[in-house]
């Protein structure tokens, strides 16, 4: 059968905070994920998507469900096979992919995000096996949860923390074992369907408000591509094959590069200036900051931490986190952000 077209990430109108934020979590999941707050039909799940299709393939192991890195994560595959009894001594052969985007059900319990037993191999086989979750299968890929503001606090807390630490822990019955789990973690919600509690807010990395465009030039530009799409995807995404080429290789640089990037030590004190004047608590608005500074540097193609990099990260990592009062909405926390860089 063949795949449905995947509507190019350069073409999406506006929505250019969304998209950075997407990008900076692509180059360095170890920001923990963005939240993108805002109403239906701003091309959230659209975004995602995009992104996922032009990022380069991936090599795995055939049929492994915990999608590890050939030879990087080789002792690993070898150490869960055995565990599992999916496979011997020797390594199965090596296949190319796309990058997954695995989309996280609001219904979804912690044993289908984490893993569980299989019981019908333990029924027939007298054997403890465990079967494995969404994380597994997000590993490396984009792990989309819509609607997080609706899900089980439980469940949200077990994804931050797999986010942060990049690995998924199962204790099930007796088993034991814990699998990477490194995946850029995507969530999205609408504010009028409830918020989430500011301890699992401040977990996610960076946070995003969006809303629909208002100019009628802009929106004039979005009906048009998307008829242009929607009569001819092939030639459309032909149309839109250099742009998306060029943000591909920019990614695939950024990532390079970051490791090399460094920051003055002035610069650290920017960021610790721009947390006390808005009042945040605890150090995690401060790292994601500067990790989020470095990656904005590596993704300009520098190899030093600038000033607007600073300003640039501190509207994306703070607004969540700055102390408000009930019903102050994380809006007026980026216009607070944005006077304090204008003065």
């Amino acid at each position: 059968m063949k795949n449905a077209s995947i509507y190019p990430f350069t073409a999406i109108v506006g929505q250019e905070k969304m998209k950075l934020a997407l990008v900076l979590n692509v180059i360095n999941p170890g920001l923990s994920g963005v939240l993108i707050r805002g109403e239906k039909g701003t091309a959230k799940s659209t975004a995602v998507r995009a992104l996922a299709d032009i990022l380069p393939e991936i090599e795995v192991y055939t049929d492994d469900p915990f999608q590890l890195t050939p030879g990087e994560e080789e002792a690993a595959y070898l150490e869960i096979a055995k565990l599992l009894g999916i496979a011997g001594d020797s390594l199965p052969a090596v296949q190319k992919r796309k990058v997954k985007v695995v989309e996280l059900p609001v219904g979804a319990t912690e044993d289908r995000v984490v893993g569980t037993m299989d019981l019908e191999h333990a029924l027939k086989k007298g054997e403890k096996r465990i079967e494995p979750g969404l994380l597994a299968a997000a590993h490396r890929g984009i792990l989309y949860v819509d609607e997080v503001n609706l899900l089980d606090d439980h469940v949200v807390d077990v994804l931050l923390d797999s986010a942060a630490m990049g690995v998924n822990s199962i204790e099930r019955e007796g088993v034991s074992f814990a699998h990477p789990a490194r995946f850029t973690l995507v969530g999205t919600m609408n504010p009028e369907e409830g918020e989430l509690r500011p301890q699992l807010l401040d977990r996610f990395g960076l946070c995003v408000n969006i809303e629909g465009i208002t100019t009628a030039d802009d929106r004039v530009a979005v009906m048009e591509r998307r008829a242009a799409f929607d009569d001819h995807p092939e030639d459309f995404i032909a149309q839109w094959a250099a742009e998306s080429e060029a943000l591909t290789a920019r990614i695939l640089d950024a990532k390079r590069l970051y490791p090399q990037v460094t920051v003055a030590r002035d610069r650290l004190y920017e960021i610790a200036r721009y947390c006390l004047d808005v009042g945040v608590d605890g150090h995690r608005g401060d790292i994601i900051i500067l990790k989020t500074a470095k990656t904005l540097a590596a993704f300009e193609g520098r190899s030093e931490v600038a000033a607007r990099d600073i300003q640039a990260a501190a509207e994306l990592a703070l607004p969540h986190r700055v102390r408000r009062q009930p019903l102050m909405e994380i809006a007026d926390n980026v216009e607070k952000l944005k006077a304090r860089r204008a003065g």
